[in-house]
């Protein structure tokens, strides 16, 4: 049984110590407790018995003295019915007596002595008194015709005048005296039935002789003493336990054992008291203890050892004391034998469960240990074992689920080795392709251990040192770089050995042409951070610090171009000043001859200055926008076409605009940032998906939180979604930094979200970036809406038409260069204007608004005070709408101007009096000015 796995062996005595515990506990807790019980039962069924046989004794007592009651009872019926008889026989009597003609004392004597030979049960009779006490009628001889008075016992004398006094003043009655019998003998207690009849002058009276109900009395005392014997034979106390009666007197009256019933018992001796046994019994009786005592056994007379206990109960009305006893040992047996019979049962259930144990251990354990074998096997390398379990129980779903998975680790490894074969070979294309890599980065990547000793080296460190890779590998660094390279980068080599990172600039020589590389050392480290190496990085930055010599260049030469704009704007006024003299003398001085030989000259040089400031000014520009009023639903349906075309296919694109909504933007730049946000969301979309354009108008009423927050008004919000990945936090925070981008290297230069910022901003615009609940990202463009610029908006220019006639028009120019100021004056005095002259914006900003007459007004854009030119012409136009305006720079674009100051017409210095005419008459025919898709900034 015991002979199995480790398995089989743990479950066998594991079950066996629950077992044994359980078994243990039981019995610790229930065996004394049982056998206490038990006892105390044994001994509670020997008070039971004891008080069971006492109530019936009671009740037999009781019964008994019931039946006496009962039978005087009877008798008393009898003694009445015997007098009335005797009463209707006399009356039958004194007829019959009649009848025959007898005289009283005749009739008397027949009744008389018809009543003499009248007797009923054993000596019972009727006997006839009269009044005096005199007995007319008497079955004994003797008392014929007795007076009573004359006995010489006066007791009995006096008792029977009694009876017959108070039968005569009473009528009838029971009475109770002493009487012999007719066959003599002692006088005894009789009981008598007397009723008197005055009409015959006597009392009739029958008796009884109580001993004769007395003898039937003890008949039935005698059955119930028997009856009572009967019972207690068949009561058994414990094993040999009994009960038993005796009387006062020590007279055993039932008792089970014969050789002592009805005997006396006063002379069995208390051993260790020496005393009677029945004396001390009787001094327990009713007092609810037991008396304890030696006594000897059936089984071993003589041999007063045996502890014993009885209880007494008396009872009164018999004499009698009934009494328990039963050996202790007894009454222990039972408990005892219980006790054995629990722990027979458990025995034989310990037995039962260690052989149901023992089955189920190895009904559990033998599929367990055909699955060990078969695991066994398994782990041998054996994928074909099979477990073989048939069954419908967990065990069985375990095989089952052994065996499947035991299948599919077979077909994994399969599948794995096939999987592995391919990538192997795929780890070795791998490693070709990061040996072609490595090869082929522009850097020299080398790895040394801690000795400095090279284990690895790519084509470009190979090549920088003119050797070939298997040159190199394996040997020491001294070997390879020479000693004075590596005098020069020992310091740095030694840091990277204590475990820092070091990074540095060198420059060599290589075939007469110097290099400069950035290196850098990273140290290796174990586990337990001890550097077992280092990797050296170096990139040859040579061309880098060329480009960095260039940018410089830029750098200077965009300073150049800024210092160029400034100059050329004051060598435009130069020119200005040179050309409009040159123009005006020869005008003046037309007729003289021979000046216009040297005039031409000098104002085709003025021209060619011109053309030069000019050539610096497009150097030095800016960006400009062009606004317009711009119908969005066609701008956005042509955007879509135009994305649409160069999408792939599993992306779509949809639009959802709101209303018919306008905008007042430069529509080049805004279709430019819908098609970069458009690239974008396909970026973020490689497996296809949707993009979405939505433009709906808002109106804020408070704050707003886009990059900025949002001030009141009315704008229009375009929204580009798409179902892409998303923004990361990162991206988020980065978005429209300029050169942030998400993609690899070399796919992205990162401008376009900020190409978008910056025109959504040069546009007073605002934008926001959020990653979308349902999924991909939202890129929100807020723009003013068109109803707040639309009044600014002009008509297209008229096409050149007749000049108008100026005379008599009142001019303000407004020109911080003095000499500027005299030579455009000249010009517009020339073509009929009445002009005054204002040399800064603040004494311009008072000559508007105190002279109500002015009809134009001719403005530098730069100069001093609060206001520039722009401001000059907004305030003018303020005032009188239909006001002529010209606006003259030196700049050919002026980059500081606002989307709304792009509607003012600007004339770029020098220019001459025709272009200076031509200007103010197009400024007069445009009653509603709009700003021209070619106009320039300051």
């Amino acid at each position: 049984m015991m002979s199995g796995t480790k398995l089989v062996r743990r479950f066998f005595w594991v079950i066996l110590m629950i077992i044994a515990v359980m078994f243990c506990a039981i019995y610790i807790y229930s065996v004394p407790l049982i056998q206490k019980e038990v006892y105390a039962i044994e001994r509670n069924s020997a008070r039971l018995a004891l008080n069971n046989v006492f109530q019936l004794a009671n009740k037999m007592y009781s019964n008994l003295e019931g039946y006496r009651e009962q039978s005087l009872d009877a008798h008393k019926q009898r003694l009445k019915a015997v007098v009335e008889l005797t009463e209707a026989q006399v009356i039958n009597t004194f007829r019959e007596a009649q009848k025959d003609n007898l005289n009283v004392n005749q009739a008397r004597a027949r009744v008389f002595e018809n009543l003499r030979n009248f007797k009923y049960g054993s000596d019972g009779y009727i006997w006839v008194a009269d009044h005096d006490a005199t007995l007319l009628s008497h079955p004994d001889p003797r008392f014929q015709g007795f007076e009573i008075s004359q006995t010489d016992n006066r007791d009995q004398s006096s008792i029977i005048r009694e009876v017959i006094n108070a039968a005569v003043n009473e009528g009838e009655g029971f009475y109770q005296y002493k009487w012999q019998r007719l066959n003599e003998g002692p006088p005894i207690a009789k009981l008598s039935y007397v009723k008197n009849y005055p009409q015959w002058g006597f009392v009739i009276g029958s008796g009884l002789y109580l001993d004769d109900l007395e003898i039937e009395v003890q008949a039935r005392k005698q059955a119930a003493i028997q009856e009572v014997r009967e019972a207690l034979s068949e009561i058994q106390i414990a094993k040999t336990g009994y009960l038993y009666i005796f009387d006062k007197d020590g007279h055993l009256l039932a008792h089970p054992n014969p050789n002592i019933d009805q005997t006396s018992a006063l002379e069995l001796i208390n051993p260790a008291s020496g005393q009677p046994i029945i004396g001390e019994l009787i001094k327990v009786a009713d007092t609810g203890n037991e008396l304890h005592y030696k006594w000897d056994k059936p089984s071993d007379p003589g041999n007063y050892v045996y502890d014993k206990i009885s209880l007494v109960r008396s009872l009164e009305g018999f004499g009698w004391y009934i009494c328990s006893s039963v050996y202790v040992d007894e009454l222990r047996h039972s408990s005892v034998l219980l006790s054995q019979r629990i722990l027979t049962i458990a025995l034989i259930s310990i037995l039962l469960a260690i052989t149901l144990a023992v089955f189920f251990v190895n009904r559990i354990v033998q599929p367990i240990k055909q699955l060990a074998r078969t695991a066994e096997r398994v782990r041998s390398g054996d994928l074909t074992a099979r477990s073989g379990i048939e069954r419908d129980d967990e065990l069985g779903m375990l095989a089952r689920t052994f065996d499947t998975m035991v299948h599919r680790l077979r077909t994994n490894i399969q599948t794995l080795d096939s999987t592995v074969q391919e990538r192997t070979q795929e780890l070795a294309q791998l490693e070709e392709r990061q040996r072609l890599i490595l090869d082929a980065l522009p850097a020299q990547i080398a790895y040394l251990d801690k000795g400095l000793r090279y284990h690895f080296v790519n084509q470009g460190y190979a090549d920088l040192f003119e050797r070939d890779k298997t040159q190199i590998v394996g040997n020491t660094i001294d070997a390879v770089i020479g000693p004075e390279m590596m005098a020069s980068i020992r310091p740095q080599i030694t840091q990277c050995l204590s475990g820092s990172e070091v990074a540095f600039e060198y420059r060599f020589d290589l075939n007469g042409r110097e290099i400069i590389t950035k290196r850098l050392l990273l140290p290796d480290l174990d586990s337990n951070g001890e550097v077992i190496g280092l990797l050296n990085l170096s990139l040859d930055i040579t061309a880098e610090k060329e480009a960095e010599r260039r940018l410089t260049e830029a750098q200077r030469m965009s300073a150049v171009g800024q210092l160029a704009g400034g100059l050329a704007h004051d060598f435009n006024n130069l020119l200005s000043v040179i050309l409009g003299n040159l123009l005006a003398a020869s005008d003046r001085f037309s007729d003289v001859e021979g000046l216009q030989k040297y005039m031409t000259p000098a104002v085709r040089a003025s021209r060619r200055g011109a053309d030069i400031t000019a050539r610096l000014l497009a150097f030095s520009r800016r960006q400009a926008l062009t606004p317009t009023c711009v119908h969005l639903p066609a701008l956005l349906q042509d955007t879509v076409e135009l994305v649409s075309s160069s999408l792939p296919c599993d992306i779509t694109v949809t639009q959802h605009i709101a209303e018919d909504t306008s905008l007042f933007v430069d529509p080049g730049q805004l279709e430019n940032a819908l098609v970069n946000l458009a690239l974008n969301a396909k970026d973020a979309m490689p497996e296809g998906g949707e993009i979405e354009f939505r433009v709906q108008p808002i109106s804020i009423t408070q704050p707003l939180e886009y990059d900025e927050p949002v001030t009141a008004g009315d704008y229009i919000e375009i929204q580009v979604n798409d179902t892409g990945s998303g923004f990361s936090e990162e991206a988020l925070a980065q978005a429209c930094e300029p050169f942030y981008t998400t993609k690899g290297s070399g796919q992205g230069s990162g401008l376009g979200l900020s190409m978008v910022y910056g025109f959504i901003k040069q546009s007073r615009g605002y934008i926001t970036i959020v990653n979308r609940p349902e999924r991909g990202a939202s890129v929100s463009l807020l723009l003013p809406a068109a109803t707040e610029l639309i009044d600014t908006i002009r008509t297209p220019e008229a096409p050149p038409s007749d000049r108008l006639d100026f005379t008599d028009q009142l001019l303000l120019l407004v020109e911080d260069d003095r000499d500027v100021r005299a030579v455009v004056r000249e010009q517009l005095v020339s073509l009929g204007f009445t002009v005054l002259e204002a040399a800064d914006a603040d004494e311009a900003e008072q000559l508007i608004t105190t002279l109500p007459e002015l009809d134009g007004l001719v403005t530098d854009i730069d100069m001093p005070g609060r206001l520039n030119g722009f401001g000059l012409a907004g305030l003018m136009r303020q005032r009188d709408a239909a006001s002529t305006i010209v606006l003259i720079s030196g700049y050919a674009n002026n980059h500081q101007a606002s989307t709304k100051d792009l509607q003012w017409k600007v004339l770029r210095k020098p220019f001459d009096r025709d272009a200076l005419a031509e200007a103010i008459n197009n400024a007069m025919q445009s009653v509603n000015p709009i700003t021209p898709s070619n106009n320039k900034q300051d």
